[in-house]
């Protein structure tokens, strides 16, 4: 079955639809024509036309993507710092992502997430309850210091 084929007029015309829907990082975007059967040149012309009309912004993504994952799904600094790499976001933008997030928040929302999750644990043996606790905290990307102080605080 022959792939479907687009000329950049339409090839651009649907990216900027992609874009317009959510925030995207410039690798997603790279991925998605590669997979629309695009070649290179075609690909640096529709990415540098989404930059110049302002679909396609890295920092602007990397701010949304952290207060999503931070707000929804209670990620730590660690996780999204991690995600953010993976897909490429300069260091600068990461930067730029961390500071969205409320340092005031981050410890209520981690103080929360930490009681509810403590709660959850049956375990009555008290070492497994705490690496339990532990590897479910570092796991969601929770800075080691804080896991570690708040599961001995939680469980003594």
């Amino acid at each position: 079955m022959p792939k479907e084929s687009f000329t950049l007029e339409e090839a651009t015309r649907k990216l900027e639809g992609y874009c317009a829907y959510q925030e995207r990082c410039h690798q997603e975007v790279v991925t998605k024509l590669q997979g629309m059967g695009m070649i290179p040149l075609a690909i640096d012309t529709i990415v540098s036309h989404l930059i110049k009309e302002n679909y396609l912004n890295e920092e602007r993504f990397a701010k949304s993507f952290a207060r999503g994952k931070f707000n929804i799904k209670k990620w730590g600094k660690k996780r999204i710092v991690a995600e953010l790499k993976v897909r490429d976001i300069s260091k600068y933008n990461i930067q730029s992502a961390l500071n969205e997030i409320d340092d005031n928040q981050y410890l209520k929302t981690f103080e929360a997430l930490a009681k509810k999750r403590l709660e959850q644990i049956k375990d009555k043996d008290i070492q497994k309850k705490k690496k339990k606790l532990a590897d479910y905290l570092l796991y969601r990307g929770w800075e080691p210091n804080l896991v570690y102080d708040k599961v001995n605080e939680l469980i003594s």
